[in-house]
């Protein structure tokens, strides 16, 4: 696999455009397009941002026999910035800001018993969350579809997590890394 293949597929499972990554890094998206087609090769420093934002190491990018197996971005931000209401509904909106054409929903999640026994304050808060054992208002859970992508989203009061769905969702549960999630019957609104 070609530096350019792994640029443009490790920015697809973060679910970002080119513009969105050109717009990252401070630089046009004909770079990230040049680069992805191997018409172009980043300089060491855009580089290494390069591989930051896409959370792999830049071993990663430059090792012809790799593949990007799981990438999982994390951006701080500001909650406080999204107006009035109660938390819940801030991050709603800081979940549609960042994917403004995509079908969002919330969430129910719970982490397994096992992994209560090792973190007792880590169940996330979801709306009227009748899976809620311990109380934990700092997390709000998305899945977002757009196009044939999913992406399992956390949102947290100072940082916004995105992780690429490889499972086919074919019922309306599913489990990811020790959590157990239920999607809810509604959407976000735009």
């Amino acid at each position: 696999m070609t530096l350019g293949e792994k640029i443009r597929e490790a920015r697809r499972k973060c679910g970002l455009s080119q513009e969105q990554l050109a717009e990252k890094m401070s630089v046009s998206r004909s770079a990230i397009a040049k680069w992805e087609t191997n018409k172009g090769l980043p300089d060491v420093g855009n580089l290494k941002v390069l591989a930051r934002l896409l959370n792999v190491s830049v071993d990663h990018l430059l090792d012809e026999a790799e593949t990007v197996d799981e990438l999982v971005i994390r951006e701080p931000y500001n909650l406080s910035a999204y107006g009035y209401g109660c938390n819940k509904v801030k991050k709603d909106r800081v979940v549609r800001d960042k994917f403004p054409d995509a079908t969002i929903y919330p969430l129910l999640g719970q982490q397994d018993v096992a992994s209560l026994e090792l973190q007792v304050d880590n169940t996330p808060d979801c709306r009227s969350n009748p899976l809620d054992r311990v109380k934990n208002t700092d997390k709000a859970f998305y899945l977002i579809e757009k196009d044939d992508q999913k992406l399992l989203v956390m949102v947290t009061d100072v940082f916004i997590e995105i992780r690429p769905l490889e499972q086919s969702l074919e019922r309306n549960s599913f489990r990811v890394g020790g959590w157990n999630f239920i999607k809810c019957n509604y959407e976000i609104g735009k």
